[in-house]
């Protein structure tokens, strides 16, 4: 399978989730948009991965790729081919839905628990740890199921099309070095300073492991998500 992953800020790549690619004998190719690279044609490649980006809302004065991002979104909900959102990639395929898209009360950054929904259908524990960093949230597109929520965020992410589409606020891809490249060249999420959901650095990078544990739920996650895209 070759999967398209279409980037839309420097610092903020595949991370892990270029070398689950690799190791499950998956080529891949990424799009920088934030650069000028021009979006792949509707019928490229056999899965699409819209991977973080800018927070705030879809500008195509400031974001120029927008407008054909979006009709490849619409092109790839219609298909049949995987489709997985990250962050803006979730926010851009839950307002292709008609899903409200806004600024939430609070930012989060950092690691918080998530809470799996039990309508979930998701291949994850009841309870795990993500990493965060957002201020912008989604409301729940219409025949989707919720993922599961936080206590800042009460969804987290949602399934479309019996898991085909997926929609992913937090972070499973994060690794310690994404993290700290983000860290060193991005503003925080808007609010940060006065969020009670928001982490300092230290606590962000202070204990690897966290990070370590990311690998597992994302296997788990990327492997039902394709196998289910592919029934």
């Amino acid at each position: 399978m070759h999967v398209h992953l279409l980037q839309h800020a420097p610092h903020q790549g595949p991370a892990r989730l270029a070398d689950w690619l690799t190791s499950m004998g998956h080529s891949h190719t990424v799009f920088h948009l934030d650069a000028g690279e021009l979006p792949p044609k509707p019928g490229d490649g056999d899965a699409l991965v819209l991977l973080d980006g800018p927070e705030g809302p879809l500008d195509e004065t400031r974001q120029p790729w927008v407008r054909r991002e979006r009709k490849l979104v619409e092109r790839a909900l219609d298909g049949h081919r995987p489709l997985l959102g990250i962050g803006y990639g979730a926010r851009l395929i839950a307002t292709a839905l008609g899903a409200v898209v806004a600024r939430g009360t609070f930012a989060e950054t950092g690691w918080h628990p998530v809470t799996l929904a039990a309508e979930s259908g998701l291949d994850l524990p009841e309870r795990f740890e993500a990493f965060m960093w957002h201020r912008e949230v989604f409301a729940l597109p219409d025949n989707a199921l919720p993922l599961g929520g936080s206590e800042a965020s009460p969804l987290q992410g949602f399934s479309w099309d019996d898991g085909r589409v997926l929609g992913l606020l937090c972070h499973l891809e994060a690794t310690a070095e994404s993290v700290g490249t983000l860290l060193a060249n991005e503003p925080l999420p808007e609010g940060s300073e006065a969020s009670p959901h928001a982490q300092d650095t230290a606590a962000m990078l202070g204990d690897p492991r966290r990070f370590d544990r990311l690998a597992p739920l994302l296997d788990r996650l990327l492997s039902q998500w394709l196998r289910q895209a592919a029934a």
